[in-house]
């Protein structure tokens, strides 16, 4: 059985002449410690399936499993809790709090969580992510890619079962895109996480186990690049 999959699933904006539809019966099935990268064009749907295996936007039908578990089939506060603990998300602009330094915002979800630090992982991603000496910055004191090592920091802080990047290199350079994706894949192997990274970039996607394509709300591709 699939790690994680998606079953029928279907996002719908407005009615009659309005109605769009983002997502249109979508099922997929991923392993448990692949790498999947989710390619297409503007507006094709790509983001909005990575919101929905997210538990972050509620499908207009469909369902989304992990391990086995319906991710909507629960209440708002497990919802959260399951957003929290085995999910996480990377964006395409970092969303740090501006007022908390490089170790607070990375362990916010920790915090919000009403749990205690873990110290020694906390180190271990300092290290990883080659941030020990800033760990007192604020984000106004860091580059666009520290900024952006710090949001992953912050998405493997509770050691997810599933990491998901949405365009994480888009505001980046090319260098720094190129580290952005190496991090991600050392965490990916590391830490045997599930990876789905939603991409324009035809050279981050053939780095992927697997690349699924969408367009108009529909899978379209579904290729193996790798063993």
């Amino acid at each position: 059985m699939a790690f994680l999959r998606t079953e029928g699933l279907c996002k719908v904006y407005g009615k009659g002449e309005n109605r769009v539809a983002a997502l249109d019966h979508v099922s997929i099935a991923i392993e448990k410690g692949s790498f999947t990268a989710i390619v297409g064009s503007s507006g094709s749907g790509k983001s909005t399936l990575l919101h929905m295996i997210a538990g972050v936007d509620v499908p207009s039908s469909g369902n989304v499993y992990l391990e086995e578990q319906d991710v909507y089939a629960q209440n708002n506060e497990k919802l959260a809790i399951f957003r929290r603990r085995q999910v996480g998300l990377i964006y395409q602009f970092h969303n740090l709090i501006p007022t908390l330094n490089v170790v607070e915002n990375i362990t916010l979800p920790i915090l919000m969580d009403r749990r205690k630090v873990n110290e020694e992982r906390l180190k271990e991603l300092l290290d990883m992510l080659g941030l020990q000496d800033r760990r007192t910055h604020l984000p106004n004191q860091l580059s666009g890619g520290q900024q952006q090592r710090v949001s992953i920091g912050r998405a493997l802080m509770n050691a997810p079962a599933v990491m998901l990047a949405d365009e994480p290199t888009g505001s980046l350079d090319s260098r720094n895109g190129h580290e952005i994706i190496k991090l991600l894949k050392e965490s990916n192997k590391k830490y045997n996480q599930t990876l789905i990274i939603v991409t324009h970039d035809e050279e981050i996607a053939l780095q992927a186990d697997r690349i699924i394509g969408i367009s108009d709300g529909s899978v379209v591709r579904d290729e193996r690049v790798r063993p």
